[in-house]
């Protein structure tokens, strides 16, 4: 069957969820296995996904949700811009045209099928690298500019006649600390679209075009109407909630983020209007952060075999002002927008959702991915070293269930860096890395337990950290009681020294960070 029109088998549309969920999650397992770096081989800090002739997300592999719903951005960007032939593949990471913040660098290649004059479907990744330069090892500076950040791409051909373009991967190597990971690290972002368009291509040459790109259209169709069927489900109304992220690294000044949620139908209106203005630390977000982010919102209440791709967009009318720091313009620094306030927009939605959804709503996580960078000379090798993770915290308490210790929530679904990858790598010992025992907060269900991650540095080494939920604890639901704060603090010549949740500093060898991230909050009273 062709899918003609608006028709399709059922059967044969969930058989394409699934072929079409395979490409990208195999072109995650060959970028993975292929990957230079710490960050990409054993946290997965990447994603993949595959889209129609149009640009349109067709599915997506189970990586980063802040990834994927912010790439199609970048891939419009680059199809705007860029004329792309066989064998060419375009490379971007500039935050306002698509992209997330400069770390993440998004390739993007057509797949021509033979006899069609123009691409039919595209393959695209997202990685992030753990240095592009800018003010701080590791990329993640507390920047009141994105110049500082590192070096933008705007989308640029990569690949050019199969092979990378040499003057741009000079430009881009003469502007990071460590080269040759950087090589490593993009070249095994080639070949995982490789693996994609193989795959695809193989898919088209044994069930037609026609039919491949019909049923990419069906699903597409398939999950407006679920999304639609779910919106419909929530009573009509509107639903406001306010959080704060601690301070944007450069004041000590709170930073209000604001949404009302309002149900007409089968139509869901998402305002976010009242938001503090872009600020002038790095923890502005641009538009594809914070549509990313409501998407993640709304997709974690379908069920779990729903198709995620632009469909779910559908029903969604999303108003992020401009010059807010949901939707900051240039030169505004967006580092810790990507990673930070992209947490507190889903701690705001599902605020607002709460009052509509009080029982399918959980209280707040952790609220932050603790972004630790540092970087330095390798007394071992006398090479540079960059080295960039998130570390887990606490999950939220949910009704009728207690939170998970330990995990990365929300944004992010990133791995934790195993002590023996990272102590073989760089010059620097795990010293402690525990549950922090007690601080998820009380309730009918108990938040989960933030972690303690306590790193010895084994060579002087410049230490940069954006991490948040250090001032205003992740907040209970219905009754629960707040999870812990996070607490950060550096140990050396036997003083202790408390730090903030957004720093930079230099540290030498022997000095001990330790790092305890916030606890989820706790679900019910106890008393009901």
């Amino acid at each position: 069957m062709s899918g003609d029109g608006g028709r399709y088998d059922p059967v044969r549309l969930e058989v394409y969820r699934n072929l079409f969920t395979s490409v990208a999650e195999e072109m995650g397992v060959a970028l993975q296995r292929s990957a230079y770096s710490p960050n990409i081989k054993e946290r997965r800090d990447f994603s993949c996904a595959l889209f129609d002739c149009a640009g349109r997300l067709i599915a997506q592999g189970d990586h980063m949700p802040v990834h994927l719903g912010s790439m199609p951005a970048s891939v419009s960007a680059a199809l705007a811009d860029l004329d792309l032939r066989k064998g060419e593949m375009a490379l971007l990471n500039d935050p306002f045209r698509g992209g997330t913040h400069l770390p993440d660098m998004t390739l993007v290649s057509p797949l021509h099928v033979a006899g069609s004059g123009r691409p039919e479907f595209y393959l695209a990744n997202r990685a992030h690298h753990s240095d592009v330069g800018g003010m701080s090892a590791g990329s993640m500076p507390l920047a009141t500019e994105i110049y500082q950040e590192g070096l933008r791409l705007p989308p640029v051909r990569f690949i050019k006649g199969g092979e990378p373009d040499r003057d741009l991967m000079s430009v881009i190597l003469a502007n990071v600390r460590t080269p040759e990971e950087r090589v490593g690290d993009l070249m095994a972002q080639v070949a995982a679209n490789r693996v994609g368009e193989r795959r695809l291509a193989a898919l088209v040459e044994r069930h037609g075009l026609d039919e491949v790109a019909a049923y990419g259209r069906h699903l597409i169709d398939y999950a407006a109407r679920l999304m639609a069927d779910l919106i419909g489900g929530i009573p009509d109304g509107s639903y406001g909630f306010t959080d704060y992220l601690d301070d944007d690294g450069i004041t000590s000044e709170p930073v209000p983020i604001v949404a009302a949620i309002t149900i007409a139908g089968r139509l869901a209106r998402i305002d976010f209007g009242g938001s503090a203005p872009q600020v002038a630390g790095p923890v502005n977000a641009v538009e594809a952060i914070t549509r990313s982010a409501v998407l993640y919102a709304f997709r974690c209440l379908l069920s779990p075999g729903a198709p995620a791709n632009d469909g779910c967009y559908q029903p969604l009318e999303i108003i992020a002002p401009e010059g807010t720091v949901v939707n900051a313009r240039p030169p505004a620094s967006v580092a810790g927008g990507n990673v930070e306030t992209s947490q507190r927009i889903v701690d705001v939605l599902f605020g607002a959702l709460a009052g509509a959804l009080p029982d399918r709503i959980p209280a707040a996580s952790s609220g932050t991915m603790n972004n630790l960078t540092f970087g330095g000379k390798d007394p071992r090798t006398g090479n540079s070293f960059a080295y960039y993770e998130t570390i887990a915290g606490g999950m939220g308490a949910r009704p009728g269930r207690d939170g998970l210790s330990g995990v990365h929530t929300h944004m992010t679904n990133s791995l934790n860096t195993p002590i023996e990858a990272l102590e073989l790598a760089l010059p620097v010992m795990m010293s402690r890395y525990t549950l922090r025992r007690g601080t998820g907060g009380d309730g009918r269900q108990r938040g989960g337990d933030g972690i303690v991650r306590e790193y010895r540095f084994l060579a002087d080494a410049e230490v940069t950290l954006l991490a948040d939920r250090r001032r205003l604890a992740p907040w209970g639901l219905a009754g629960g009681r707040p999870g812990a704060s996070g607490r950060d603090l550096l140990t050396r010549a036997g003083q202790v020294e408390t730090l903030p949740g957004k720093f930079r500093r230099q540290v030498a060898s022997g000095d001990v960070l330790t790092i305890e991230t916030p606890g989820g909050g706790g679900w019910g009273s106890k008393d009901t």
